[in-house]
């Protein structure tokens, strides 16, 4: 795929029966699990030039289709003018993921657990679909009709997502509480604005996630705030107002009563730090991303060597460990089964096959991804990294040298998946700190021991990477 225009030809052509591949995390696994019937066509636009840009305005932002969790993470103007959104991104899932997952594709999904969705509600987004039959534009309100349910038509394309900045007299923040620290599914989740002239409250918006079928406001609590200051008084009859408003879910990860409960304490917690000013006090400084020299960048378009001709449609060629590969009949797969079966590289480790304890975790285009994750054909014209290729003209990559010294490995099934994250972390934090060890490893499983010699074996590959320099 070279161009929107291509994308929405097919679209037009297949409607119902294809599906957009950009990000592809739920889109792979809903295929995998036989949850997307009908469909038999994928069209992958991730390699359409300029998709991938963050947009600014005088007063708004733009969000390309393929603008990932790790590009919102990074872009100083969204954690300036738009924190929210920023702390939303920088919670969904891991590294991995974040450099794969798309918010275009967060929005789409229509879960109302889908983190992005409650600050871009907060912040006024609207999106812009496009077809063959023109371009609309929707406000999240109206886009939204229930749980996984939009007003997209099925030869539509989500091309834009545009929200308004934070105005100079306005605060606000995004606050999560989920089963686990990372790689968790919001149980609640709040998106919290004031507008404050002095201290006195202009302007309040809230927003909601994972308590009803869609996001939703608290308007009680809002009309509640007007003209107030943010006393402790304040404070907590807003939150029981929160609290309230939804009739919350029960589903395996909360009862309704639970959730209700930490609406009313997540409400307190996010006034309470818009109060004090502190919405930006657990944001972190320079996070591990893993995402390479090209900061998370598609190469596009593809190299003119390894364009298809229709009679070779389903041969893949792509770069693996730095030698070139071609097979046939591999389409079909994840990028996973594609490297162990087709290519014949068993390192990469499959343990869950849905993106929750890397174990598959390799390199694609310079960014570590989740193998499961990645539709095979993706591979077709990109540079791939195994752990078979970490060490070079035989000596062991220094995370690899770390692991042997500190005992970092037990069963060592997860220990492919934590050396490339150890690696991609060495290539971009040659010295990292500790939170920065624990950000990079917030995607990778292990079942048989506390972390403690991997973290060890991290520390350690640090100062083999720093030696050299003291020599």
């Amino acid at each position: 795929m070279t161009s929107i225009e291509e994308a929405l030809d097919l679209l037009g052509q297949y409607g119902a029966q294809a599906r957009v591949v950009a990000g592809a995390t739920d889109l792979i696994l809903e295929l995998e699990r036989g949850q997307r019937t009908g469909v038999d066509t994928l069209i992958d636009i991730t390699r359409v030039p300029g998709l991938d840009e963050i947009t600014v305005r005088s007063d708004s932002i733009r969000l390309g289709p393929l603008v990932t969790h790790n590009h919102v993470v990074h872009h100083p103007a969204i954690v300036d003018r738009a924190l929210p959104l920023a702390q939303a991104a920088w919670s969904v899932g891991a590294p991995q993921i974040r450099n794969r997952g798309t918010v275009a594709g967060n929005v789409i999904t229509a879960s109302p657990a889908n983190d992005t969705i409650t600050p871009l509600w907060a912040l006024g987004a609207s999106v812009t679909l496009s077809s063959v039959r023109g371009e609309r534009t929707v406000d999240f309100p109206a886009f939204y009709q229930g749980v996984r349910r939009t007003v997209m038509e099925p030869d539509e394309l989500l091309t834009g997502i545009t929200f308004p900045m934070l105005a100079p007299h306005e605060r606000g923040i995004f606050l999560k509480l989920g089963l686990r620290r990372a790689q968790a599914i919001s149980v609640v989740n709040i998106a919290v604005i004031v507008g404050l002239d002095g201290d006195t409250i202009t302007d309040t918006r809230i927003t909601l996630g994972s308590v009803a079928p869609t996001i939703i406001r608290a308007p009680l609590a809002e009309a509640y705030l007007q003209g107030k200051t943010l006393s402790d008084e304040t404070i907590r009859e807003a939150a029981r107002l929160v609290a309230e408003t939804p009739k919350p879910i029960d589903d395996v990860r909360s009862t309704a009563t639970y959730r209700s409960e930490m609406c009313r304490v997540l409400g307190a917690r996010s006034l309470r730090a818009l109060r004090d000013g502190v919405q930006r006090e657990a944001w972190p400084e320079d996070p591990a991303m893993l995402w390479g020299p090209d900061e998370g960048h598609v190469p596009a378009p593809l190299p003119a060597s390894v364009r298809h001709e229709d009679v070779a449609a389903d041969t893949i060629v792509t770069t693996v460990n730095g030698q070139i590969f071609s097979r046939t009949g591999g389409v079909d797969k994840t990028l996973l089964r594609f490297l162990r079966e087709d290519i014949g590289l068993p390192g990469t480790k499959e343990g869950c096959a849905e993106g929750e304890c890397g174990a598959c975790t390799v390199f694609l285009d310079g960014m570590a991804v989740m193998a499961c994750l990645v539709p095979a054909p993706r591979a077709h014209g990109a540079e791939i990294v195994t752990v078979e290729g970490l060490a070079q003209n035989g000596d062991l990559h220094p995370i690899q040298q770390a692991f042997v010294e500190t005992g970092a490995v037990q069963c060592g099934y997860c220990t492919p998946g934590f050396l490339m994250a150890g690696a991609k972390l060495l290539e971009e934090h040659p010295q990292p700190s500790r939170e920065q060890i624990e950000q990079s490893i917030t995607g990778n499983l292990c079942r048989c021991t506390g972390y403690y010699k991997i973290v060890e074996a991290f520390e350690k590959a640090a100062q083999h990477v720093a030696e050299p320099e003291h020599g």
